[in-house]
C-alpha cells in the first residue's frame, strides 16, 4: 500500500450506534472503528413513508455523532423500519408486545427498510441508500411464539426476530441484496461507499 492509500485508510470511521449488532457486523471489515451512541428522537413522523422514516434517522445520527468531533471523520449511521401491512413495527421491548407482533405477522411477509448513510465531516458529503429486504414469517401457533421468546428474547428487534440467531427458525424465507441488512448494517453498500471515500476493506 503506498502512503496515499495509508493516509486514506487512517480516518478516523465512526459507527454512530449503540446496536451491538451493528458493531458485530462491521467488525467483519476489520477495519478500526469507534462506536458512538447518536442519542436522537427515533419518532415517526405523520403520513411519512417508511423508507424516508429509515433514512431520515440514519441521517441525522451521522450529523448527531458528526458534531462531537473537530477532526475530520467518517460517521456510519443507520436505522431500520420494519413494516407489515402498511402499519410500521417498532422494536416491542417487551414480552407481551413481541408476543403481540408475532401473532400479527405469523404467516405474512414483513419488509424491513434498512438506511444506511456515510457522512464526511470535513466536506460535508453524505452517501446514502435504502435496502428493502423481504422476510416472510411462517405460521406459528401461539405455544410456538412462547417458546421462541423464552428462548431469545429479542425485545430490541425490530419484527421480535433475530434472524442471526433462533429467529431463523421462524422464518418460510428471506428475500434481498444483502442479508446483513435484515440484521442492521448493509455491509455491501458500506463497502462501496467506503471506497468512494478512498477506504479500501481489501
Amino acid at each position: 500500500m503506498d502512503a496515499s492509500n495509508k493516509k486514506k485508510n487512517s480516518r478516523t470511521i465512526i459507527l454512530g450506534s449503540s446496536s451491538v449488532y451493528r458493531r458485530e457486523l462491521l467488525e467483519r471489515l476489520q477495519i478500526p472503528f469507534e462506536s458512538v451512541s447518536p442519542q436522537i428522537e427515533e419518532s415517526i413522523l405523520p403520513d411519512e413513508a417508511p423508507e424516508q422514516t429509515a433514512r431520515r434517522l440514519a441521517e441525522a445520527k451521522a450529523h448527531a455523532v458528526a458534531r462531537q468531533y473537530r477532526q475530520q471523520v467518517l460517521v456510519i449511521g443507520s436505522d431500520q423500519v420494519a413494516v407489515f401491512n402498511g402499519t410500521h413495527l417498532g422494536k416491542p421491548l417487551t414480552y407481551a408486545n413481541a408476543f403481540k407482533q408475532l401473532q400479527l405477522i405469523r404467516g405474512n411477509e414483513v419488509t424491513f427498510y434498512t438506511a444506511l448513510c456515510l457522512l464526511n465531516s470535513h466536506t460535508n458529503q453524505l452517501q446514502a441508500r435504502v435496502i428493502p429486504y423481504h422476510v416472510k414469517f411462517r405460521y406459528l401457533s401461539d405455544q410456538q411464539i412462547k417458546n421462541y421468546l423464552s428462548k431469545e428474547q429479542p425485545y430490541h428487534c425490530s419484527g421480535s426476530a433475530k434472524s442471526e440467531g433462533l429467529g431463523i427458525a421462524l422464518m418460510e424465507y428471506m428475500r434481498g441484496d444483502d442479508p446483513n441488512a435484515l440484521i442492521g448494517l448493509p455491509l455491501i453498500a458500506l463497502i462501496e461507499m467506503l471506497s468512494n471515500e478512498g477506504i479500501n476493506i481489501i
